[in-house]
Formats: structure tokens, C-alpha cells, sequence
């Protein structure tokens, strides 16, 4: 009998629309990192001239075939807002609940804005461009700072979020949310200081692919816990 009445209320609950709705929210967020990771990786080893240690990903905005990565930043940058609006429905109360999905949300309108704003050519890259860093035009600016806030806006998140998993008890998700804000906002200061070094690239880049996998962890992880409450 407790049995059937378990499983009864579990059957009530998934069929929830509202549970429905946030579940597929947080979906969203379970592919944002992880596809524009995917696609830069394709990018990365199929643009002529790219080379990973001298080359931002960034960079990859330029050029004929140069829409496939803006495009990539649009995309991965609204999957993140939903992703932030999951969020928010999944937190609902409690530490970090309005301030993780605000930053987060911030996060994904900063890959917007990288998207429309291009970073400019250098470093020989798209193939005809002259060696060396070049000129930086206005939108080229305009990149580097919806960077910066975008960036520093996912690094509180890391830590905003590390308090909620500990006033929930979870202190491995507590201290690993901790360690990949270090780490990410180490690699960030990194290439911003390296100028141009191969290991500032490599370094940030290994960043980039940590924080974009704990985001997909997240993701799972209150996907999960939707269905508890």
C-alpha cells in the first residue's frame, strides 16, 4: 500500500506542469556549455589558420565562415537565460535563490553582446591578416568588456552557489563550486595579463572547458532535485 501511494505521488508530481516546465528549463542549461564547447572544438580544428596556442576562440567571429561562431555565442547565450529562468523557478526560496540566477542570466546576455560585438582579426588570423595584435576597433572593445562583466558576473555565481549547496549539506558541490570559481577567474586574469602567451591561451582555455561543465552540472543537479520538493 505505501508503495502504491509512493509511487502515486511521484506519478502526480512529474505530471505537474509547473515541474514540467522548470525541468525542461534546466535543460537548457545541461547543453549551453557543453554546445558551445562542442562547436568551438570543431572550429578550432577546422579553420585554416587557427592556431589554439596563439588564437583566442573568440577570434573565430572573423572571417567568411566567421557567422558559425557568432551564431554559436547567440545560441549558447540564450539557452542560458533559460537556463537562468530554471533556475530561478528551481531554487525557488533560500540562499542564492534570486542572486545565482541573476548572474547566471547575466552571463548569458554578456555572450550575446560578444556575439554582436566581434572581436577583431590578429595574430594572422582569419588566414591574410597581418601578423601581429592589430588595431582594436569599438566593437572590438565592446567584446572585451561584455567579457569581463560576463565572466565576473559567472565567477560570483560559482561562489553565491557554493553557499547554497552548503546551507543544503553539500559540501562536495559546495567546495568544487568554490574551486571552479578560483580556477576560472585565475584563467581569466590569466589571458587578460599573458599578452598573447601560449600557456595565458591554453590556461584560459582549460578554463573555459571546467566552467562550462560545472554549469551542465548544475544544471543536472537541480534537475534532479526538482522532482524532491
Amino acid at each position: 500500500m505505501t508503495e502504491q501511494m509512493t509511487t502515486t505521488a511521484s506519478t502526480v508530481l512529474t505530471c505537474d506542469p509547473a515541474v514540467r516546465v522548470t525541468k525542461s528549463l534546466l535543460a537548457y542549461g545541461v547543453i549551453a556549455g557543453p554546445l558551445y564547447v562542442a562547436v568551438s572544438l570543431v572550429e578550432v580544428f577546422t579553420r585554416s589558420g587557427f592556431d589554439p596556442t596563439r588564437h583566442a576562440w573568440s577570434m573565430l567571429s572573423n572571417g567568411d565562415r566567421g557567422w558559425i561562431h557568432i551564431t554559436n555565442f547567440l545560441v549558447s547565450g540564450l539557452l542560458t537565460i533559460v537556463f537562468a529562468v530554471g533556475l530561478r523557478r528551481a531554487l525557488a526560496s533560500g540562499p542564492g535563490a534570486r542572486w545565482a540566477p541573476r548572474l547566471i542570466g547575466a552571463y548569458g546576455v554578456s555572450l550575446i553582446a560578444a556575439g554582436l560585438l566581434r572581436a577583431d582579426p590578429g595574430l594572422g588570423f582569419p588566414v591574410g591578416t597581418p601578423d601581429g595584435p592589430g588595431a582594436i576597433s569599438w566593437h572590438g572593445y565592446g567584446h572585451f568588456a561584455s567579457g569581463a562583466i560576463g565572466f565576473s558576473c559567472l565567477i560570483a555565481a560559482c561562489f553565491v552557489l557554493a553557499r547554497r549547496f552548503a546551507a543544503e549539506g553539500a559540501a562536495g558541490w559546495a567546495w568544487s563550486s568554490r574551486v571552479v570559481g578560483v580556477v576560472f577567474g585565475a584563467g581569466f586574469l590569466g589571458v587578460t595579463a599573458g599578452a598573447g602567451a601560449a600557456w595565458s591561451i591554453l590556461a584560459f582555455t582549460a578554463a573555459v572547458l571546467l566552467i562550462s561543465g560545472w554549469q551542465a552540472a548544475v544544471a543536472v543537479d537541480r534537475y534532479r532535485r526538482v522532482s524532491r520538493h
